[in-house]
């Protein structure tokens, strides 16, 4: 047995030691355990990053070659600072501190000292790099962008830090990344694999060449062209509408969820955010805290909707069998309700009005009455609004979208928790009107304007919706993700979308935006006056209101759904529905009939009103 047990340890012995030397000779050849040898040099060649079109094949984004100057800390010799410095046009204070930052990341592997160079720093230092060891010049690229718009969509690179050098071995010190917007949710289809060279060096540390003949060096392999869902015209156009303007527009294609438009206003050029200049224009954005042009107000703007939600609330109705689309209900300027007599404010509508003319003239009375009933359904209040919330919820509305975008918010829809919690349920009770504000998007609603463009896709679509998504294709391919393909179902049957949309076509027709309509073009939209408060020295001050506008068109087999909201921008059809009619037109005709309104919306700014302190404009009520 002790004889067995000896042969045991010994055969064991061996073979770990000849599994440690085939993994050492053979099997490793991770870019790490080389690039540590002290005879062997690792030099990278750097891939194209892949390019970016638009929809319909426009280019976007390309690449621009730029010079790295690189070092290894290891091979340093002796050399004229000041000289070195006098070139690149640093301080050798600055020098220093590369020099030392790259000698802790490692003394073997090459780090970056000064970054993107131009054409002529190149060709100049070029010439006296014989004169600097250790020091080398590394070919990269830089974006180059094709177009003044977009930068919120297509993101920008920077370098890595150190975090992320930790966590993924595929980047080193000095290696680029998106950072955000397209650049950074598919950087992995963008960025390629660096191509690795390694070179032998004998013991006077001279280069004798390629490492074993080359056996383990790689060429570069160029990223992935992809073709986003955004039509760049499109996006132009609307950006140009946002001058001296705050807020967000999101069109989308109802058919596929494809995102046509992207927009955040106010927004910088694309190109502020390349090579050396990047890091202080980015500082100047970052700390530019009141127009905040680095925030996507599209799709982490936070807002309550206003009268667009009266739509889902008209849907819940009909799906709840609480109401009829004949059904009247008064309005004599506001809808009264509690033991104090409180009051919604409406416009007065000479009647008693139905689902449709409710929907045109977005008679906060009927929507009132309406929304009450949904609640006071069922046996508790608390049943009631989480019933609700299940409804709303199937729009896409309170949640994540689950897109493909970088960045963006969940927006909220209260429940039953919500509301115990406020009013210290069960010590005091709360009943369907302590929420009424939810009937006409006011209250605790909070959604963005992709959620509300997704909603109105949702509707015009009878019932469900594709997720949103940026990205259409890959190498020319187009997606196959089953998350952006399969369409997702509200809670609402087919056949109570009907009468919604006619009300939404009336609102074209007759009701708040009558004036806006466009020749030719069937639209369906929904005006929205979104109350604004903030908080100024500790008291709650109402500011003017955001204009809000969701639309789709045409009315049968739509082509393009949208949302537009402009921060303090008065009324949904004041600001809001003319942007809306114009990009309609513009994405469906190709050309402008209403130059009216083009002309209008161009030569007015909200630059005064996003001045003030606070607005001092009356109260309006939700339009």
């Amino acid at each position: 047995m002790r004889k067995l047990l000896l042969y045991l340890i010994i055969i064991s012995t061996g073979i770990v030691f000849i599994g440690r030397l085939f993994y050492l000779q053979i099997y490793n050849t991770s870019f790490a355990a080389l690039s540590e040898d002290n005879a062997i040099k690792v030099l990278y060649d750097y891939p194209q990053r892949g390019a970016i079109y638009d929809r319909n094949g426009k280019l976007l984004v390309t690449n621009q070659p730029s010079y790295d100057v690189m070092v290894i800390p290891r091979e340093l010799k002796p050399f004229d600072t000041l000289e070195f410095c006098s070139i690149l046009k640093i301080t050798k204070e600055k020098l220093n501190k590369q020099l030392e930052k790259a000698r802790v990341y490692s003394p073997r592997v090459p780090s970056v000292v000064i970054p993107q160079l131009t054409k002529d720093e190149y060709a100049y230092l070029q010439e006296k790099m014989r004169k600097f060891d250790g020091f080398y010049i590394q070919k990269r690229s830089l974006r180059d962008y094709q177009i003044p718009h977009s930068a919120n969509v297509l993101g920008y690179i920077g370098e890595v830090n150190e975090a992320l050098i930790k966590k993924d071995p595929y980047y080193l010190s000095g290696d680029l990344i998106g950072i955000d917007g397209v650049e950074k949710q598919y950087e992995n289809q963008l960025r390629g694999v660096k191509g690795i060279k390694r070179i032998q060096k004998d013991r006077f540390n001279r280069d004798i060449g390629p490492y074993k003949n080359g056996k383990y060096d790689t060429l570069p392999v160029n990223g992935n062209d992809l073709t986003i869902t955004i039509d760049s015209e499109l996006q132009e156009y609307g950006q140009k509408l946002m001058a001296n303007k705050r807020g967000g527009i999101v069109a989308l294609e109802p058919s596929t969820g494809e995102i046509l438009a992207l927009i955040t206003a106010p927004t910088y050029k694309p190109e502020l955010l390349v090579g050396r200049k990047r890091s202080p224009n980015f500082t100047k954005l970052y700390y530019d805290t009141i127009a905040r042009p680095l925030f996507d107000r599209g799709v982490k703007g936070e807002y309550p909707p206003g009268s667009p939600f009266k739509a889902v609330n008209a849907l819940i109705a009909l799906q709840e069998g609480v109401v009829t689309t004949t059904e009247t209900f008064g309005c004599s300027g506001g809808y009264y309700y509690g033991k104090q007599g409180q009051k919604l404010g409406c416009h007065y509508h000479g009647g008693p009005l139905s689902m449709i003319p409710g929907i045109a003239h977005s008679c906060n009375s009927y929507f009132a009455n309406v929304y009450r009933r949904v609640i006071e359904k069922y046996d508790t209040p608390q049943e009631g609004i989480d019933n609700w919330k299940r409804h709303v919820e199937s729009f896409g509305l309170g949640n994540y979208l689950g897109n493909d975008l970088s960045t963006g918010s969940k927006g909220k829809v209260p429940d039953s928790k919500y509301y115990n919690k406020i009013y210290q349920y069960p010590k005091y009770k709360w009943y369907s009107t302590a929420t009424i504000s939810n009937a006409i998007g006011q209250g605790e609603v909070l959604t963005t304007p992709i959620q509300l463009a997704n909603m109105t896709a949702a509707i015009a679509n009878r019932g469900f919706y594709y997720t949103p998504h940026i990205l259409k294709g890959i190498d020319g391919k187009p997606i196959t993700n089953d998350n952006f393909i399969n369409p997702k179902r509200t809670t609402i049957d087919p056949q109570h979308f009907e009468p919604v949309i006619e009300g939404m076509h009336q609102v074209y027709v007759q009701g708040t935006a009558a004036t806006l309509r466009a020749e030719g073009i069937e639209i369906c939209g929904k005006t929205g006056t979104a109350e604004n408060y903030t908080k100024i020295d500790g008291v709650r001050t109402q500011l003017t209101d955001h204009s809000v506008f969701v639309a789709f068109a045409p009315k049968d087999n739509p082509k393009i759904a949208l949302c537009v909201f402009v921060e303090n921008g008065y009324w949904g059809s004041r600001y809001g529905g003319r942007i809306a009619t114009l990009l309609i037109e513009k994405y469906i005709k190709g050309t402008i009939s209403r130059t009216d309104l083009e002309d209008w919306v161009l030569t007015h700014s909200l630059e005064e009103e996003y001045a003030k302190p606070y607005s001092g404009e009356p109260f309006k009520i939700n339009q």
